[in-house]
C-alpha cells in the first residue's frame, strides 16, 4: 500500500522521500518537538433524488499538504491545497516563521510502515456504472413507496469517497493508507387525515456501492432494507402517542441509540477534553465511574466499518481500546501531541478531516460490550417505562456530561410489557449519571454501520456507533402528554 500512495502522492507530482526529509530536517532549524507533513488526495461524489427524479450529481477532487510543527504546547500549522516541492517549501517557510530558533531535534531515516488495511484498495466511485448508482436511487424510491400507500415523498442522497494519504514525521513514521468509503441516507415523508411523519435510515461502509446491493440475513438487499425501514418508521409514527413526561425507567435498544454512549461519554473521554480538565470524566483513570456491567471500546480495526482506520491521521496504527472496564476507567483517547503533554501514549485515535486541519483525538467505532440480559428479561423487568430504538440527534455539554436527545422511535412499556409507539420523546440527564444507572446489559451488541458523522471543532469525520440492548433504571423523560 505504501508504494501505491507513494507513486500516487510523490512520484506523480516529482517529489521524493529525500525532499520530504528535506522539509522535516529545514523545519527542525527551529526549537521543536515534533513535526509531521501530512499529504491527501481524495475524490468524492454524490447523487441525490428528490421527488422521484434524480435533482442533483456532484463531484469533487481535493488534494494538498498539511505541515505541522509542535513545542511543547505551541503549534505552528500551514497547509496548500499544491502537492508539488514549491508548495512545500512554501508551507515550510510559513510554520518556520511561527517557531523559535533553536535546533534540537533531527531525525537521520523514515521507517516504513507497510500497515495492514481493514477495507481493502477498491475504488468505490469506479465499482459502478452512473445509471448503476442513479438505479440504486430509483430503487430506494420504488420500495420505499411501495411499503405503504401512505408514503408521500423519498428523499435519498447516495455517496462515496476515495482517499489516499501519506504521513511522514520527525518521530521517523512513513506511512500510507487508502480510504473508500460509501453512504446511503434516506428520508420518507408519509401522510393521513392531515398528520405528516418523516421516518429515516442510512447505511455505509468502507467498501464499493456493490455492498448496497448485497443480499443480507433477511434475504433481501440491503438499499431494500435501508428504504423499507425509513417507511416503517414513518408509517409507526403516523399511529404514535404523545410521551408522558416524568421520571421512569428507560431501555434503550441495540445500535443506534449507542450515539448517546457516543455523545455524552465517549467526547468526555477524549485527550484534549481530559488535558485541559474541561470534561467530567478529567483525573478520574482506574475510578468508577459507571456500573460494573459496563465495558466500553474504542475500535478502529473492525472489517470495512465507517469509523475504522489501517492508520490514524498521525500515522500510528489503528487499535483496539478498551476505555472502560466493568465500570472503571482505563485510559483516554490520545493523538501524539496531547499524549506527549500528560506522558501517555498515543491510542491511535488522532484524526483530521482533511490537509486543512490540525489532527486531534477523535472516536473511530465506539461501542459497549455485551452483557448476559435477554430482551424479554428486560422488558419484563419495567412497570412502567420507556422502550427507545432511534434517535433523531441531540446536544451534549462536554463539560459536564449532560445531554439531551430526542428518539424517531420509542414505545410504552406497562406491567413488562411494549404496549404502542410514542413520539415527541426527549432523554435528559447526565453521562456520568446514566452510566451508574445501568442495572442490565443485554447479550444482542449491535454496532450501527449506518452513514453516522462525528462534529468536533468545526470537523467532520465518519465514526460508528453501537451497544446492546441496556437498561436505564431511571431517567427523566421531556413528554408532551
Amino acid at each position: 500500500m505504501l508504494k501505491i500512495v507513494k507513486n500516487k502522492i510523490l512520484y506523480k507530482n516529482n517529489i521524493s522521500t529525500n525532499d520530504i526529509f528535506s522539509i522535516l530536517s529545514d523545519i527542525s532549524e527551529k526549537k521543536i518537538h515534533y513535526s509531521d507533513i501530512y499529504f491527501q488526495s481524495k475524490m468524492n461524489e454524490s447523487w441525490i433524488l428528490e421527488n422521484k427524479i434524480i435533482k442533483n450529481g456532484f463531484y469533487n477532487f481535493n488534494k494538498g499538504i498539511g505541515l505541522r510543527a509542535i513545542y511543547k504546547e505551541m503549534t505552528g500549522f500551514a497547509y496548500t491545497d499544491q502537492i508539488n516541492i514549491l508548495g512545500l517549501q512554501k508551507i515550510c517557510k510559513s510554520v518556520k516563521n511561527i517557531l523559535n530558533k533553536k535546533k534540537i531535534y533531527n531525525n537521520k531515516k523514515f521507517i516504513k510502515n507497510n500497515n495492514k488495511s481493514f477495507y481493502g484498495f477498491k475504488n468505490p466511485l469506479y465499482s459502478l456504472s452512473n445509471k448503476k448508482k442513479i438505479n440504486i436511487l430509483n430503487q430506494v424510491n420504488f420500495f420505499s413507496r411501495n411499503y405503504d400507500s401512505r408514503i408521500s415523498k423519498v428523499t435519498a442522497c447516495l455517496s462515496g469517497s476515495y482517499e489516499y494519504i501519506l504521513i511522514a514525521s520527525t518521530d521517523g513514521i512513513l506511512s500510507a493508507d487508502i480510504r473508500p468509503l460509501v453512504s446511503l441516507r434516506i428520508s420518507v415523508l408519509s401522510e393521513n387525515k392531515g398528520k405528516r411523519e418523516i421516518g429515516t435510515s442510512s447505511g455505509g461502509i468502507r467498501g464499493t456501492y456493490k455492498y448496497f446491493l448485497k443480499i443480507n440475513k433477511n434475504g433481501i438487499s440491503n438499499l431494500r432494507s435501508l428504504s423499507e425501514e425509513a417507511a416503517r418508521i414513518s408509517i409507526l409514527n403516523l399511529s404514535s402517542k404523545e410521551a408522558p413526561s416524568g421520571s421512569f425507567p428507560v431501555i434503550l435498544g441495540p445500535g443506534c441509540p449507542g450515539v448517546l454512549l457516543h455523545e455524552a461519554v465517549g467526547h468526555g473521554l477524549e485527550g484534549d477534553f481530559n488535558r485541559k480538565k474541561l470534561s467530567v470524566y478529567s483525573n478520574k483513570i482506574n475510578t468508577k465511574i459507571a456500573s460494573n456491567l459496563c465495558t466500553v471500546i474504542d475500535d478502529g480495526t473492525k472489517k470495512n466499518f465507517r469509523g475504522s482506520i489501517s492508520i490514524d491521521d498521525e500515522g500510528t496504527p489503528g487499535k483496539y481500546n478498551i476505555l472502560i472496564k466493568k465500570g472503571i476507567l482505563k485510559k483516554y483517547l490520545q493523538d501524539k501531541f496531547n499524549a506527549s503533554l500528560t506522558n501517555t501514549i498515543s491510542t491511535g485515535n488522532a484524526r483530521r478531516e482533511s490537509y486543512a486541519y490540525l489532527p486531534i483525538p477523535r472516536m473511530t467505532n465506539t461501542y459497549m460490550l455485551s452483557g448476559n440480559s435477554t430482551f424479554k428479561e428486560m422488558i419484563e423487568s419495567v412497570e412502567y417505562g420507556i422502550y427507545a430504538v432511534n434517535f433523531t440527534g441531540g446536544q451534549v455539554d462536554i463539560t459536564s456530561g449532560e445531554f439531551v436527545f430526542s428518539t424517531s422511535e420509542a414505545y410504552l412499556i406497562k406491567k413488562g410489557k411494549i404496549v404502542y409507539p410514542i413520539k415527541n420523546v426527549t432523554l435528559i440527564g447526565s453521562g456520568l449519571s446514566v452510566m451508574n444507572k445501568i442495572s442490565m446489559v443485554g447479550n444482542d451488541l449491535l454496532i450501527n454501520n449506518g452513514s453516522s458523522i462525528c462534529v468536533k471543532d468545526g470537523q467532520e469525520i465518519p465514526v460508528c456507533v453501537g451497544q446492546p440492548t441496556i437498561k436505564i433504571d431511571n431517567l427523566t423523560i421531556g413528554g408532551t402528554k
